[in-house]
C-alpha cells in the first residue's frame, strides 16, 4: 500500500521506519569531555560515573610495615646492665662464668637458651619481652653475684709474693693476685699465650705502663698494659671478657675485669714486682 500526495508518493511502510528512526536518535553523536553537539545543534553532556555500590569503601592505601624493635642488649654491648642480665642468667643456671659487663659469644649463647625455655625468638639479642621475663623469673643481683672476687680460687700465694707489694700471678688457678705484706687484696681471673707464644715465668719488674696502649705487632687493643718482660704485660682483654678460656694470649696475661684491672693500673708503679709461676 503507498501513499499518494500531489508531488511525492511515499511507501507507508518507510515513512513508519523513518518516523521511528527519528524518534530513537539513531544519527551517531561524539561526546567529549566538555559535552558535543549533535547535527541539529543539540548539546550533550557526558555522564558522570556511577557512585560505589552501598556498603563499599575505597580501599586504604597499604600501611607500612613496622621496623623491628630495636634490641635492649646485643652483642657488643656492655656496661651495668649487661652485668646484671648475666648474673641473672646465672640465678637460672644458663651462664656458668662470673659477669663481665661485656655482651660477648657466651652471653648471646645463655640468651638464646632462656628465649627457646619462654619459646621466644632465638635471636641471642635482648628484646624488651625476653629482658621482662627474665626480670619476673630472677631476683634483683647482690653485689657479690655482680662482682665476685674471682670465678677461681686464688690458692696460697707463691712464697716470692709475701713481702711488699707483688703482682703474683697462679698458672696453675688461672689468677692474678695483688698482694699487699702477704695479704691479697684483690683477686682476678687470668689466661695466658698458648703452647706456640707461651707466658715467661719468673720474677720480673713492671718497666712501663700505657692505659690505651694498642700492639704494634698485632693491631689490637691492650688497655690498661703493664709491661714486665719485653713485649709481654699484663691487660685487659675485650676478647677473654666474651669468649673466656677458649683463646689465648701472645703471651701476655689477660685479665677479663676491666674495673679490677683498671683499679690495679692506678695503684701500680714503675718497678713493681711482678711473679708469674705454675
Amino acid at each position: 500500500m503507498t501513499r499518494s500526495s500531489g508531488r511525492r508518493t511515499v511507501p507507508a511502510t518507510a515513512a513508519v521506519l523513518l518516523v521511528a528512526a527519528l524518534a530513537v536518535g539513531c544519527r551517531p553523536v561524539t561526546v567529549t569531555k566538555t559535552g558535543a553537539t549533535d547535527g541539529k545543534g543539540a548539546h550533550h553532556t557526558p555522564t558522570a560515573p556511577a557512585p560505589p555500590p552501598l556498603g563499599r569503601h575505597t580501599p586504604s592505601p597499604p600501611r607500612a610495615t613496622p621496623s623491628a624493635p630495636r634490641p635492649v642488649m646485643a652483642f657488643g654491648s656492655q656496661g651495668a646492665r649487661v652485668r646484671e642480665l648475666q648474673a641473672r642468667l646465672a640465678q637460672l643456671g644458663l651462664f656458668a662464668h662470673a659477669p663481665t659487663g661485656y655482651y660477648g659469644s657466651l652471653t648471646s649463647a645463655a640468651v638464646r637458651a632462656f628465649q627457646k625455655q619462654r619459646g621466644l625468638p632465638r635471636t641471642g639479642a635482648v628484646q624488651s619481652a625476653a629482658w621482662n621475663a627474665l626480670r619476673a623469673r630472677t631476683h634483683q643481683p647482690t653485689r657479690l653475684e655482680l662482682h665476685p672476687p674471682t670465678t677461681r680460687p686464688v690458692g696460697v700465694v707463691d712464697r716470692r709474693c709475701t713481702k711488699g707489694r707483688v703482682i703474683c700471678i697462679s698458672k696453675r688457678s688461672n689468677t692474678l693476685a695483688w698482694v699487699v705484706d702477704g695479704k691479697i687484696a684483690s683477686a682476678m681471673d687470668v689466661r695466658f699465650g698458648s703452647q706456640y707464644t707461651p707466658t715467661r715465668e719468673g720474677t720480673f719488674h713492671i718497666t712501663f705502663k700505657s692505659r690505651r696502649h694498642v700492639s704494634t705487632i698485632y693491631h689490637t687493643a691492650m688497655p690498661y698494659a703493664m709491661f714486665f718482660s719485653g713485649g709481654q704485660a699484663v691487660h685487659y682483654s675485650a676478647d677473654f671478657a666474651a669468649r673466656g678460656y677458649t683463646g689465648a694470649s701472645h703471651g701476655c696475661v689477660n685479665v677479663r675485669d676491666k674495673a679490677k684491672i683498671a683499679a690495679l693500673f692506678g695503684k701500680v708503679g714503675k718497678g713493681t714486682k711482678v711473679v708469674v709461676y705454675r
